[in-house]
């Protein structure tokens, strides 16, 4: 996501905020963002330069059943400044504003194998209890790492894994050559 997507996503969430309805323009945002998903012919429709502003803010308002006045706002201002192609970008940071502004923090844990859902939920809760917030967790599988984990949150990356250290092992060790 570009800056642009976080400087209109934080406008978004100023007035948002300021109406109490960030929940709702939440919810109508991700309702665009996965129309766009879903249907690539959308995302031509609002990639191309000959579509007017108007006719994009529309088929982006037809995303959403019953848009709050606010977000029908939004849609036509992106699509006015030839933005409506960002949508998705801004949803994703006005969703980053709003885990930051309740406390919760996004980690990947990525390990060798599945974790169980006990497994899971003991990590998270041990990163809950060390942060002090709450922790939405997205898991990957890297068979590569061997075993072990690798968390990561944000710029944060801490490297657990069997793979991580035997790199640093042999980085170690070439460096003392």
């Amino acid at each position: 996501m570009s800056v642009a997507d976080r400087v209109y996503a934080r406008a978004l969430y100023d007035a948002a905020l300021e109406r109490r309805n960030v929940k709702d323009v939440q919810a109508q945002l991700a309702a665009v963002a996965e129309t766009m998903a879903e249907l690539p012919q959308l995302r031509s429709v609002i990639g191309n330069p000959q579509v007017d502003p108007g006719s994009k803010a529309a088929v982006l308002e037809a995303a959403v059943e019953n848009p709050d006045a606010l977000v029908s706002n939004f849609l036509r201002l992106v699509a006015e400044k030839g933005r409506a192609g960002s949508v998705e970008g801004i949803g994703a940071a006005f969703d980053e504003i709003v885990a930051r502004a309740e406390g919760q923090l996004t980690v990947t844990l990525t390990t060798a194998y599945e974790l169980s859902e006990e497994e899971a939920r003991d990590i998270v809760g041990r990163i809950e209890q060390a942060s002090g917030r709450k922790v939405d967790a997205v898991q990957k599988v890297d068979p590569d790492l061997i075993g072990g984990i690798v968390l990561q949150a944000g710029s944060l990356r801490a490297d657990a894994s069997v793979r991580g250290r035997l790199d640093r092992l042999a980085l170690e060790l070439g460096s003392r050559g």
